[in-house]
């Protein structure tokens, strides 16, 4: 069992992306700190972090331990602490994220931590045009569905997504099955498609994936949120890519039904970003530990 100074000094790399700027924080030398993630990698059998002339990167074992420990290791520290107010959650923390993750999943799971004071300010968008506003320092965390490739960026997995086909149950009866299983991408050619953006990025996504190629469909209609897709389709407007956690209460309605079943499902990967370096504030690394426990029992979206 890894001791109390091993846990810390590896959520201080964790968080802040480099041995150097741990030592500072620990007040300690980088040779001590790196001598104390060995002992814990030897401790637990795995490498932890994937070193770089930039830095380091977590591998999915530190993102697991990082989430199952950093909460209670941050407590357990405010405890043996001698002043008598933990500042770990005080302030603001900026996150931002898609409308949907956000509404349905990120910002219910933060409301245990602003009961305990922190105060949550999210904002609605577009990964890329997120991560830039993480880059500029006006967001603090992103949970984004595009894996960050700035260097100044620190992203570890969070959760996938699993997409489904969808159709509302009159257009399904006019597809012929066997020709849905022989050539699926013909046999959907007809029918209109509701898109999420202009470049039909799930869409496309999806098409490629399992079909081979782009979606050669009409488009009838474009709107940025995933749940008013869920809307239209529902209304008989066409056929779309969902995220499974947004269509299954539909799904379970019979309001539309999965109109493709791939042999193995189709996900994408949502990150949680963050800039390199030691965060300004506490909270930020007590709300990105709290959000991995509770992507744990998400499952897959």
């Amino acid at each position: 069992m890894p001791n109390l100074d091993l846990l810390l000094t590896f959520l201080e790399i964790y968080r802040t992306g480099s041995l150097s700027a741990a030592a500072q924080r620990l007040g300690v030398t980088q040779p001590a700190v790196t001598g104390q993630l060995a002992r814990l990698e030897q401790q637990i059998g795995e490498p932890l972090f994937v070193r770089s002339r930039k830095g380091v990167a977590p591998t999915q074992r530190a993102a697991a331990l990082a989430s199952r420990v950093g909460l209670h290791v941050d407590e357990l520290r405010d405890a043996l602490d001698s002043t008598d107010v933990s500042p770990a959650l005080r302030g603001t923390v900026r996150v931002g994220g898609a409308a949907e993750v956000m509404s349905l999943r990120v910002l219910p799971a933060l409301c245990p931590l602003t009961r305990r004071g922190l105060c949550v300010h999210a904002t609605l968008g577009l990964a890329n045009d997120l991560l830039s506003l993480l880059l500029s320092g006006r967001l603090d965390l992103v949970v984004s569905a595009v894996r960050p490739t700035d260097e100044a960026l620190l992203a570890v997995p969070l959760i996938d997504e699993e997409f489904v086909l969808v159709a509302p149950p009159a257009v399904a009866h006019t597809v012929d099955p066997e020709r849905l299983e022989a050539d699926p991408a013909e046999a959907l050619a007809h029918i209109p498609v509701i898109g999420y953006a202009e470049e039909l990025p799930i869409l496309r996504r999806y098409w490629r994936t399992e079909f081979g190629r782009r979606p050669p469909n009409p488009v009838t209609m474009i709107v940025s949120d995933l749940r008013a897709v869920l809307a239209v389709v529902a209304a008989g407007a066409g056929i779309s890519v969902l995220p499974r956690y947004i269509a299954d209460p539909a799904l379970a309605a019979g309001d539309v039904v999965q109109l493709h079943q791939p042999e193995i499902a189709p996900l994408n990967t949502l990150y949680l970003a963050t800039r390199r370096g030691a965060p300004a504030n506490p909270a930020l690394t007590v709300l990105r530990d709290h959000l991995q426990r509770a992507a744990q029992e998400w499952n897959e979206l």
